[in-house]
């Protein structure tokens, strides 16, 4: 018995798709990537979103806010002194003059390129001390070791200060400061998770094939703890954003002409019952952007979690 060849242009020839017993085809569900299940997951998780779109507007204000601004953020106006908010300053006047308008843009364009910045370091740093020390294990681990708990136990915020203090309110210098003092926490937690990773199977296989130690961490090791990875760049923007507050409030962090969020709380701290918009505009778009940070790093946390329940079924 001779079975009937199938044309090659039979629209049924190699179709597995049909469902035993349904008498009809049925449509192959198409298998998801990586990357799209976490969109996924992502996209269900309201409050996140929420975030995204706050932290998107914030984004958008500083980046075109200056040109709605009537003044610059060190112009005077000698005929409008603490001014309430009015069509012509809408956030009103400091004492000296200033918009404060221009001043809040000038001010979150500022902490925003601080706290990116301080984030992009410290993520980077903690990467690869800790899966180094983890990896090469020996004297480069007990050093490194040695290193974050003694930065661990030290008095974060009195090395802050004591660095910061001849910065002359230069933000570059302040965000160099942020991240010397801030990269050990993640390192450590990082490393905890990478003793595991060094003793899987891939990692033996590259040492074994001859694969350099610096070429095993930076592209097997790191690749592999992504996830967490991106939960502390997330975590690492709202911790530099406060930081950054906590030391231009106190006068130890940007100083004038140029302002940030925490400078201008500050100064608007002082005078909150004479001119209460002084302190409340700045305070108000720190608040939407480390609540709306936040927002983010719990969603990225339940989306890249496989047992999070959190993110719904994708």
């Amino acid at each position: 018995m001779t079975s009937r060849p199938i044309p090659l242009n039979d629209p049924d020839a190699g179709d597995d798709t049909t469902t035993p017993g349904s008498g009809h085809d049925a449509p192959e569900r198409k298998r998801l990537t990586k990357w799209q299940l976490y969109s996924r997951r992502f996209a269900r998780n309201r409050p996140a979103v929420a975030g995204v779109v706050i932290f998107a507007l914030l984004v958008a204000f500083a980046l075109f806010g200056s040109f709605f601004a009537k003044y610059d953020h060190v112009e005077l106006d000698f005929l409008a002194l603490s001014d309430p908010p009015s069509p012509e300053h809408w956030f009103g006047t400091n004492n000296s003059g200033n918009d404060l308008y221009a001043m809040v843009v000038v001010g979150l364009q500022r902490s925003l390129l601080i706290a990116v910045v301080v984030a992009v370091g410290t993520t980077v740093l903690s990467a690869l001390v800790g899966t180094a020390a983890a990896y090469f294990g020996g004297r480069v681990e007990r050093v490194s070791l040695f290193v974050i708990h003694f930065l661990m136990v030290a008095p974060t915020f009195l090395l802050l200060a004591m660095m910061s203090n001849d910065s002359g309110g230069d933000w570059k210098v302040i965000a160099l400061v942020l991240i010397l003092v801030s990269w050990f926490f993640q390192a450590r937690t990082i490393w905890t998770m990478s003793l595991s990773l060094r003793e899987r199977e891939f990692v033996h296989a590259a040492r074994y094939m001859g694969v350099p130690g610096l070429r095993i961490v930076l592209r097997h090791m790191i690749p592999n703890i992504g996830s967490l990875l991106v939960i502390n760049f997330t975590l690492g923007v709202v911790g530099a954003v406060m930081a950054e507050t906590g030391l231009s409030f106190l006068g130890f962090g940007v100083k004038l002409p140029d302002v940030s969020l925490g400078s201008l709380i500050g100064i608007g701290a002082s005078s909150i019952s004479s001119a209460p918009w002084l302190f409340a505009f700045p305070a108000a778009a720190l608040t939407l952007l480390t609540v709306s940070m936040a927002l983010i790093a719990d969603g990225l946390r339940d989306a890249l979690d496989p047992t999070s329940a959190a993110g719904g079924r994708a």
